[in-house]
């Protein structure tokens, strides 16, 4: 028999700044690395920007009340580090603190739970000018600065905060892949810019618990479980190389304090050197999260590559189904699409079942209570002439992620929300306007302007019976 979810579940759902927030230049608001970024030609998909993304800044008072009629009991969301400390550091931008004061506080006021990010990726861009951002053991103190400003403003409202957003992503996408800012392909340079993350996450984890707030606090990571091809051992260690590299790496960190030996080793014999020193590890160790947020799209199917086999790969960024390649690490792992199971008009692998599996192992390595943050399908969504978007594919997706969450509950996994990537519509950073997320229709082509307009998609009206039924 299923144990059914808790009465104090978090059903919510999320978004980012850059990415639903727009007002880009407006009430003292600096440039962050993103701003920048898509403005440099072939970036992103049409050229897209966020520079007006779908006006939240300005409607997030009609969004929240979306929200309320919907039932939601959580929202997260980032705050911009650009909007409350313009220069990186020093003085705290009131306009910009006081918008996020709003959006809380109009949250609350309705009864939902505000779970907020502090860093979805928008680095401030005079960091990254003055000192190379992530690159510079100075970003440490200028993210706990930064935190400290939000922790004491809003640690009377805020219960559940996300240190860092996926960390493993923009970091592999922008020190490997030149596919995120600062657009570089440097494994020396992206290994030492992630030891150096993993100490501002430690040390803003740390500063949190120090500081006596009453809230939670834990990073957010996107979590594709690997799966061995077949039984044959070669693609079975395969398959743990991968697991390894890439979620092990990140996680053991998070919640154990140390790196994967099997990874440093490797590391040391390709010649990357993670800049360790006196102090970072007890720090490392002393800063276990409250919680585990997980971002959870797809699974990951793996067989051997050899060492002359298959590089990185090409992301499918434009929606054209088996524009995707395989990709990997010569001598240790490929992806490989999975025979099993249906995959997106983006190539992601539709795989409900991944998701009980992801937190299945999760609590067997960790034993950590976890916080879905982010889980969802981009689609093409349409609009019909009376205004009206059926998404039942996306019903069909969430209705059966939610049903493995309950089994994996039934379990004994200890979850304590879901938060659906995204509520509106939002742009989806290298993809553009097209693939869609929401519940929440925005009418907005990938040109600059449109009327914005929401509109409700099936999908709210599905969302809104389960967390009744749950309620």
């Amino acid at each position: 028999m299923l144990q059914t979810f808790p009465k104090d579940f978090l059903w919510g759902s999320a978004s980012a700044a850059y990415q639903v927030e727009g007002a880009w230049d407006e009430d003292g608001k600096s440039l962050s690395i993103w701003d920048v970024y898509v403005q440099e030609p072939g970036r992103t998909f049409k050229g897209t920007t966020g520079q007006t993304a779908v006006d939240h800044y300005h409607r997030y008072k009609e969004d929240v009340k979306l929200m309320a009629d919907q039932g939601l009991k959580a929202y997260r969301f980032s705050v911009a580090w650009t909007r409350i400390l313009p220069e990186g550091r020093g003085a705290v931008n009131e306009a910009g603190i006081q918008f996020y004061e709003n959006l809380i506080d109009e949250l609350l006021s309705y009864g939902i739970e505000p779970v907020v990010t502090l860093y979805h990726w928008d680095l401030p861009q005079c960091l990254q000018d003055e000192y190379g951002g992530w690159e510079s053991r100075q970003v440490i103190d200028d993210f706990a600065a930064y935190t400290k400003v939000l922790f004491e403003r809003f640690g009377d409202k805020v219960k559940y905060w996300v240190s860092l957003n996926e960390q493993n992503v923009f970091m592999s996408l922008g020190y490997q892949l030149a596919a995120h800012p600062p657009g570089v392909t440097d494994s020396q340079r992206m290994y030492r810019a992630n030891h150096i993350a993993n100490l501002a996450n430690a040390t803003v984890i740390k500063q949190f618990h120090d500081m006596g707030m009453k809230g939670q606090i834990g990073p957010s990571f996107a979590y594709s479980p690997s799966y061995s091809f077949d039984a044959l051992p070669e693609n079975v260690l395969a398959s743990e190389n991968a697991e390894d590299l890439n979620a092990h790496f990140w996680l053991d960190v998070y919640l154990l304090g140390r790196y994967p030996r099997a990874i440093l080793t490797y590391l040391e014999k390709q010649g990357v050197d993670l800049d360790i020193r006196e102090g970072d590890m007890k720090l490392l160790a002393s800063a276990k999260p409250d919680f585990l947020g997980i971002n959870y799209y797809q699974s990951n199917t793996i067989k051997f590559n050899p060492i002359d086999g298959v590089g990185q790969g090409k992301m499918n960024t434009t929606g054209e189904k088996g524009s995707g390649e395989e990709g990997g690490l010569p001598g240790m792992f490929k992806r490989v699409a999975n025979p099993h199971v249906e995959r997106t008009n983006w190539d992601w692998e539709i795989d409900p079942t991944g998701l009980r599996i992801a937190l299945r192992r999760l609590t067997s390595r960790y034993d950590v209570p976890i916080l879905i943050t982010e889980n969802g399908l981009g689609e093409y969504d349409k609009k019909t002439e009376d205004n009206l978007i059926h998404d039942d594919y996306r019903i069909d997706f969430l209705q059966k992620h939610v049903d493995e969450i309950e089994a994996a509950i039934s379990e004994g996994v200890r979850v304590l929300g879901y938060c659906t990537w995204s509520y509106t519509d939002l742009l989806s950073w290298l993809n553009g306007y097209q693939k869609r997320y929401g519940f929440v229709y925005v009418d907005r082509e990938e040109e600059e302007g449109g009327p914005l307009t929401r509109y409700k998609k099936d999908s709210y009206f599905w969302y809104k019976d389960l967390i009744a039924k749950h309620s």
